[in-house]
């Protein structure tokens, strides 16, 4: 069957429909689902009815599930699946959780700009997050297009980008939202890690920017120029022209592509209204610096 492909924006985000992602998918059907996100690298299939077992298995067509960071602490309790990442206001016994609860101070760093899973030495390919319950206002989804905003720079500027390499580290970001109750697991999996600040996506051969809210150093620039340049980068990959933003539907899934996009979660009033959102994560396939043949700063890849 032909999918109906139909674009959200005008070469960003798209919709799809008449696909049942519940079911296996055929290899014909599952070559269009990749052509469609090599081209819009945020997809929506709106109408899913599906399981956890059933999202873990779209999401594995895309790549190897990543580990849960939450899996690093011993005798930590999950709602769900840990294969899935658990994206809601709920605790583990399905109550909304405290207003001081460890998690929601964690996850308060989702409304910053980021990629997921930059800050892993391994990071992420692609998300797959599906709505089970939404809030009636707020909690929408922004995402940026990285690929666009590469292609809007000036040629100097693209210039001065090559080959640089930055630091992602995950309590860079929630440093940023006064989060500082890291466990030592966490700290010990989690050690500061080299990506490139420039990439190129292999399917559409297309150049990106590689940013996050995780990105808090350039190796070789001093650290107050690193990061004048990183708020530089973010301001301009935010403009409203390269962003399309979710209003969710109980039943969407929608995934991206983390190697050229961000996005950040929207505000709502999480201690009233139930948002049910689980994510399923893929791995990308190295390293960005090894995916081109660049040996990672030492100081960085030191205990990965």
């Amino acid at each position: 069957m032909t999918l109906s492909v139909v674009p959200v924006t005008e070469s960003f985000a798209a919709e799809v429909a008449d696909v049942d992602l519940s079911a296996p998918l055929d290899d014909a059907t599952l070559a269009q689902v990749k052509a469609a996100f090599a081209t819009y690298a945020v997809l929506i299939f709106p109408g899913q009815q599906l399981n956890e077992a059933q999202q873990i298995a779209f999401s594995r067509y895309f790549g190897p599930i990543e580990d849960n960071l939450l899996a690093y602490n011993k005798g930590q309790r999950f709602r769900v699946d840990p294969e899935l990442i658990d994206i809601s206001n709920l605790d583990p016994d399905n109550r909304i959780w405290a207003k001081d609860s460890r998690i929601r101070g964690l996850n308060i760093g989702n409304q910053l700009w980021h990629t997921d899973s930059s800050f892993k030495y391994l990071p992420a390919l692609a998300s797959l997050l599906y709505a089970r319950a939404i809030p009636p206002v707020g909690g929408n989804t922004e995402f940026a297009d990285l690929r666009a905003a590469w292609d809007a720079l000036l040629p100097a500027q693209q210039e001065r980008l090559e080959g640089l390499i930055a630091e992602h580290a995950f309590e860079t970001s929630r440093r940023k939202t006064g989060f500082l109750d890291f466990t030592d697991a966490e700290r010990e999996r989690l050690p500061p890690v080299p990506q490139m600040l420039v990439r190129t996506i292999p399917e559409s051969g297309r150049r990106s920017l590689y940013l996050a809210s995780h990105a808090g150093r350039i190796y070789g620039l001093p650290d107050a120029e690193a990061v004048a340049l990183l708020e530089e980068l973010m301001a301009h990959a935010t403009e409203a022209r390269f962003c399309y933003e979710h209003r969710w539907r109980v039943g969407d899934l929608v995934m991206w592509d983390n190697r050229c996009t961000m996005h950040r979660g929207r505000p709502y009033d999480d201690q009233r209204y139930v948002r049910d959102m689980l994510r399923g994560t893929v791995s990308d396939v190295a390293n960005t610096c090894e995916q081109v043949g660049i040996v990672p700063p030492r100081s960085a890849a030191a205990g990965v």
